[in-house]
């Protein structure tokens, strides 16, 4: 399991494939000096809730993998993540959508691959 971590103190928990996709699309928005909300539901084991957290462009940010080869990128699912970051709530972490394997690209290769 890979690590979100912000403000350099925070750490989050997130499965590498998931980390990836955040990883675009916060990217995205803070290439843009956007900042925004971004929430996920929690783990059961830290209170099966849910959080948020204002990402900011001014905030250290570190996206930590826990294996070294780039998952593949569902595009379908990174589309719908990145409509949600443009809406008034933030970025909302939802389940993976879009058919396995038809949409996904390799995370390091050339952008229209």
């Amino acid at each position: 399991m890979g690590k979100l971590v912000y403000g350099g103190t925070t750490e989050i928990g997130f499965e590498d494939r998931v980390l990836a996709h955040l990883q675009i699309v916060v990217g995205l928005k803070l290439r843009r000096k956007e900042g925004f909300f971004f929430s996920w539901r929690d783990e059961q084991s830290v209170g099966d809730g849910r959080s948020a957290i204002w990402i900011d462009p001014a905030i250290p940010l570190l996206f930590r993998y826990s294996g070294g080869r780039p998952p593949k990128i569902n595009k379908t699912w990174l589309e719908a993540l990145t409509l949600s970051s443009n809406s008034a709530q933030g970025l909302q972490l939802t389940e993976e959508i879009g058919a396995l394997g038809a949409d996904e690209v390799n995370a390091d290769a050339p952008p229209g691959r």
